[in-house]
């Protein structure tokens, strides 16, 4: 019986040493991450309120420079991408006719030039 005893404490003190040196001497420390390291559901949900915005607002230069922050894909991929996401994930209704609202206006956006016109 004594080594089933010496077992389990051995466990437990390797357990415990585990979560001091995890939790006190060298926890996890997340610096500068960039949004385009999100999971997809949260680029998802990130672009839905870019939606949601430009519902409110129609200001399509805007939402484009909001979802240029998730990456260096074309905002019309992106919010592409999580229309995709959305249906297969089963979002509501008015969620999907917001990301299809902001798909359809990014897929004919023109970025304004930024060079100076001779």
């Amino acid at each position: 019986m004594s080594r089933w005893i010496k077992f389990f404490i051995v466990i437990a003190l390797g357990l415990a040493a585990g979560l001091v040196y995890g939790w006190v001497i060298s926890p996890v420390e997340y610096t500068n991450t960039a949004p385009d390291t999100l999971r997809a559901f949260y680029r998802c949900d990130y672009v839905l309120m870019v939606a949601e915005v430009f519902h409110s607002d129609q200001n399509i230069d805007h939402a484009a420079r909001r979802l240029g922050i998730l990456g260096s894909e074309p905002p019309a991929r992106i919010a592409s991408q999580a229309l995709e996401y959305a249906r297969l994930a089963n979002f509501p209704a008015s969620d999907l006719a917001l990301l299809q609202s902001l798909t359809a206006a990014l897929q004919t956006w023109q970025p304004a030039s930024g060079g100076i016109s001779p």
